[in-house]
């Protein structure tokens, strides 16, 4: 997801918020009940990550001033996985027709073909950024781009996301990301391709339904802060093969990614272990400095199939520590954001850590992954890869 991919500071920080702060993060939640639970693994321990149809609740009452514009894809499109591997991600330019300033007050993704849509994200285009989106999708064949790790146009603003278990995203009263006049969207689309070709449903017409608001309201700015770790998970000690070992799965990472895409578990083991060799485990973390005081109002967490716990503290081992997330018993298809019961300050100096927790076995189990062949897992794009993301949900003073 987003463009973690990209070199790794600390706080990596996107534009806009993938779901801001929510009063529920499906429709009609209660938004004095508190996170909601952790969800369970099966029994089998095959947690999740089967696709298939998905449900799209109705959308809760428009608001005070709101208004819905749906926009969907032009046709249907056939994704193809490049470069030999299971995975594409496609970017693809929607316009909301925009001739006055709005506020993005909430947003519900419409997954057409469930089977394949492993996430997806919204990011805003500034006016003078559109050109160059049209520039580039008219120079790309069929519809949309290639787009591993961002939307492929400079710094676009990531303003609304969805992942399996997140229906209609709510911003609470207030809080919106500015629309300006003549700015579009790029509608990134991340498609798993594992056992899709069998079923024989192989296109996709997904679209986003959002909630804009004019006028003069005063609107709250909210931040992203995306706290990534490594992933460095051996194969499992009756596993065998070629892509056992490191160096072998970063080549062929690269291959499918491209060699940017592919430098990213190199990068984040520069950072989070400050250059010492990466030790292979299931369990790894990086602290993260906060360097702007802001109020932390939400998070949620982000692994893939292998993922099993996600925690993501505030200080660790000090006084004042808190956890802020603390998912233990990970569900790739509950992926929704949970709001905190009270916003939690944080402070120039302050440590984020992000904690995860990744199970090899669960490759044998899953009916994705266990005909594939077994290998070291990094940090990379793909649903058999793994990623390690924290995602906290902030306001900043002026």
């Amino acid at each position: 997801m987003k463009n973690m991919h990209r070199r790794v500071r600390p706080l990596v920080v996107a534009a806009a918020s993938l779901a801001a702060i929510l009063l529920g993060t499906s429709c009609g939640a209660d938004p004095d009940a508190g996170p909601p639970p952790a969800a369970q693994p099966s029994a089998t321990g095959t947690h999740g990550g089967s696709h298939g149809t998905v449900d799209i609740p109705p959308a809760a009452p428009l608001r005070s001033g709101e208004r819905f514009v749906t926009l969907n894809l032009a046709q249907p499109y056939r994704p193809a996985a490049p470069n030999g591997g299971t995975d594409e991600y496609r970017c693809f330019l929607v316009d909301p027709g925009l001739t006055e300033a709005a506020f993005l007050t909430g947003s519900q993704f419409l997954p057409q073909n469930g089977a394949m849509v492993h996430h997806a994200i919204l990011f805003r285009l500034d006016p003078a950024q559109v050109a160059s989106a049209r520039t580039l999708d008219a120079e790309t064949p069929g519809d949309g781009w290639t787009c591993f790790g961002d939307a492929g146009i400079g710094a676009a603003a990531w303003v609304a996301h969805w992942a399996p278990g997140a229906n209609e995203t709510l911003l609470a009263p207030g809080l919106g990301y500015p629309m300006p006049p003549g700015s579009q969207l790029v509608m990134q689309v991340h498609y798993n391709l594992i056992d899709v070709r069998a079923a024989g449903d192989d296109t996709d017409r997904s679209g986003v339904r959002l909630r804009l608001v004019g006028g003069p309201e005063e609107v709250e700015p909210l931040v992203t802060e995306l706290l990534t770790a490594p992933v460095e998970l051996p194969c499992a000690a009756d596993e065998r093969g070629e892509l056992c070992q490191r160096e072998a799965a970063l080549r062929d990472v690269r291959q499918r990614f491209g060699a940017e895409a592919g430098e990213q578990a190199e990068r984040l083991n520069e950072y989070c272990n400050r250059g010492r060799a990466p030790a292979a485990g299931s369990t790894q973390h990086c602290d993260h400095q906060v360097d702007r005081a802001g109020l932390a109002h939400a998070v949620a967490g982000h692994m893939h199939l292998l993922g099993r716990a996600i925690k993501v503290e505030l200080n660790p081992g000090s006084p004042g520590a808190r956890t802020l997330l603390d998912i233990p018993n990970y569900d790739f298809d509950q992926q929704a954001v949970r709001p905190l019961p009270q916003p939690v300050a944080v402070q120039p100096g302050d440590v984020l850590r992000v904690t995860c927790r990744h199970d090899v076995t669960l490759r044998q189990r899953l009916p994705q992954l266990r005909n594939l062949p077994p290998r070291y897992v990094v940090w990379a794009e793909g649903t058999s890869d793994e990623m390690c993301l924290g995602i906290v949900i902030m306001s900043r003073p002026d």
